[in-house]
């Protein structure tokens, strides 16, 4: 089973070569790494250049944003599966990618879904993403797992479409929504931490981007004629809050 992995990235010197060593650490051998960069201008092209041996594939071009970038990784890719990992984020361990194969090996489905952990700038780990009592309903009140942690059957994208560009930050969303909602996908949760995510991405700096997440999610939902309840979905943040404090 081969596994395609895309990582998208724009000016990210500081951090690649974090993440690039983290593909070549996998001690899985049936594994295709693909690059998209879109045009950088700092030192990033210099950094994918070193590691011929790891990067299978890679790109450097202009795009229309983030959700277009992976569209352009993904049609690249040619793995049974296709995994994301962020140019500031690193896979959990060397064993990340032989787990999560031997998991699709076993259970076949179009889908895995597993938990990442947040983690600040010096390593410290302050938030464990966790899928395990997740399931579809709960998209109709603006809960979806970590994307990163969902590994999806190449097909899927040839046949139920791919990232739409109408999203600034939700496409993402809508995605999972017309996958496991819509379409209804076979999935399992596989149990398995994937990746380390550095918090403040674009969709993670806090309540500044409350606001827009919330609208993007609406947006989603509608496009796929799902039913839900506006203030559910704006009042989300009452159960994020309390999840947190429940944690601590």
């Amino acid at each position: 089973m081969k596994i395609s992995i895309v990582t998208v990235c724009w000016n990210s010197a500081a951090t690649i070569e974090k993440t690039i060593k983290s593909v070549e650490a996998q001690n899985y051998s049936d594994l295709e790494y693909i690059i998209v960069d879109g045009q950088s201008k700092d030192s990033t092209l210099e950094i994918i250049k070193r590691y011929p041996h790891v990067v299978t594939k890679w790109v450097s071009e202009p795009d229309k944003g983030l959700y277009d970038a992976m569209n352009k990784g993904i049609r690249m890719a040619t793995g049974d599966y296709i995994g994301i990992v962020n140019a500031d984020d690193t896979f959990s361990d060397v064993d990340t990618i032989s787990n999560i194969a031997n998991f699709l090996k076993i259970h076949n489905v179009d889908a895995s879904v597993g938990d990442i952990v947040q983690h600040r700038e010096d390593g410290q780990i302050i938030r464990r993403y966790s899928a395990q009592n997740w399931n579809p309903e709960k998209l109709k009140i603006g809960f979806m797992p970590a994307h990163p942690a969902i590994f999806f059957r190449k097909e899927l994208f040839e046949k139920l479409g791919y990232y739409s560009l109408d999203f600034k930050i939700g496409a993402d969303y809508e995605l999972i929504t017309r996958y496991f909602l819509k379409q209804q996908i076979s999935w399992k949760f596989s149990g398995i931490t994937t990746h380390k995510m550095l918090i403040g991405g674009v969709s993670s700096s806090g309540f500044s981007s409350y606001k827009k997440v919330s609208e993007e999610i609406i947006k989603a939902l509608r496009m796929n004629n799902v039913p839900f309840q506006a203030w559910r979905i704006k009042s989300r943040i009452v159960w994020k809050v309390f999840g947190f404090l429940k944690r601590k």
